[in-house]
């Protein structure tokens, strides 16, 4: 997996946030009738998580940073006061295409009429760091990369994120969470010898012991990483696939 050494550079960036582990679930959630508060609830978890990569398209397709920042938090309104999440069909391919096929909807067809009206349609997403967003989008953008392609980067970037946030919120349930910030760095390659002594010495068990740790570190995240990709996809597509993808993107 070295083409993690990319998205483990800003992993610094990313909060422990509490991991959801189904996306489509979400979907389903922000589609549920309960007075709007668990709507609401769900829409704002998936706005949070989506936000960059919408973002990035945005201000990839010209617009400036305010401009994005209102279509993002409105796009995302209205998935919930025109209940377009209702009509959403697993079966018919990824997550991500539906939520991309989605904003260009919205752009032609309802941010034209309505951009004169009050931005947000009453609702605002809170919690949202939209000047990450931005600083992200200034590292990534690459001249030749088309909004499309900058999308799909920034999104493959988000489902590591998500991935490596999950994996060491399960080493912190289990009181390990000081082996995981010591091992991490072998989810990128395999250390060398002197790595694996001076990690003993810190964590005072034997090389061997440490081998084997990261071993399983790096099985596990291979493991999360397949459920994350796989609750993304229509059922019958292939994970493996898009896995290839995601890292060919980045």
């Amino acid at each position: 997996m070295d083409r993690q050494d990319d998205h483990l550079s800003h992993q610094s960036q990313v909060t422990g946030s509490r991991f959801l582990p189904t996306r489509w679930s979400l979907v389903l959630a922000a589609t549920a009738s309960n007075n709007g508060v668990q709507p609401t609830r769900a829409l704002g978890e998936l706005a949070r998580i989506y936000w960059p990569p919408l973002y990035a398209f945005l201000r990839r397709r010209g617009h400036t940073e305010a401009e994005a920042e209102d279509l993002t938090q409105e796009f995302f309104a209205r998935l919930l006061d025109k209940n377009w999440l209702a009509r959403v069909d697993r079966a018919k391919g990824k997550f991500r295409s539906f939520l991309l096929a989605s904003l260009n909807h919205f752009l032609a067809n309802e941010w034209d009429k309505q951009h004169t009206k009050k931005r947000g349609g009453g609702l605002r997403l809170q919690s949202l760091d939209t000047r990450d967003a931005e600083d992200r989008y200034r590292i990534e953008a690459v001249d030749s990369m088309t909004p499309e392609a900058l999308f799909v980067r920034r999104w493959a970037l988000t489902v590591l994120d998500h991935v490596f946030i999950r994996l060491r919120q399960e080493y912190v349930e289990i009181g390990k969470e000081s082996l995981f910030d010591g091992l991490k760095s072998a989810l990128v390659g395999e250390p060398d010898a002197s790595s694996y002594a001076q990690l003993a010495v810190q964590l005072g068990t034997t090389p061997g012991a440490v081998k084997v740790a990261a071993h399983r570190l790096r099985q596990r995240y291979r493991e999360l990483l397949r459920d994350e990709v796989s609750q993304t996809l229509a059922d019958g597509e292939s994970v493996d696939e898009e896995i290839r993808d995601l890292f060919n993107c980045l």
